[in-house]
Order: structure tokens, then sequence, then C-alpha cells
């Protein structure tokens, strides 16, 4: 045990330069990743959107019951 902390100090330490090669596909890999996660994101919006407008109105009409609030609708 005595010995293992050394060896892994050592290890993890004595790495000063690093080099690497970034592939110009993984730049457009990266990219592509982030334009489907928001159109994913508006795309989940615009499925549960009348559950998330629901949400917010039901606080505001609370004291309403169910046919008035179908009428405002």
């Amino acid at each position: 045990m005595k010995l293992l902390k050394p060896v892994l100090l050592f290890c993890f330490c004595d790495i000063l330069i690093g080099f690497c090669y970034i592939d110009p596909g993984t730049g457009s890999y990266i990219f592509q990743l982030l334009i489907a996660g928001v159109v994913g994101t508006l795309y989940a919006i615009k499925l549960y959107w009348k559950k998330i407008k629901l949400l917010f109105n039901r606080s505001k009409t609370s004291g309403q019951t169910d046919g008035e609030r179908n009428k405002q609708s």
C-alpha cells in the first residue's frame, strides 16, 4: 500500500504536455448532437404543450369549475 500511492502519483502527475488529435469529423458530430438535442427538446415541448399550458393555467383558475375552464379554452 505504501508503494501504490507514489506509483499512482507519478503516473498521473508526470503528464505535462498532452499530444492529441481531434478529427475534423468530431466537430461535425458534436454539432450534430447539439442540433439533435435542440430539435428533440422542441419536439417534446410541442407534444406536451397542452399539459404544460394546463399546469400554469390551473394555478391561476383554481377557483373555477371544470365547465368554466373548458369554456375559456
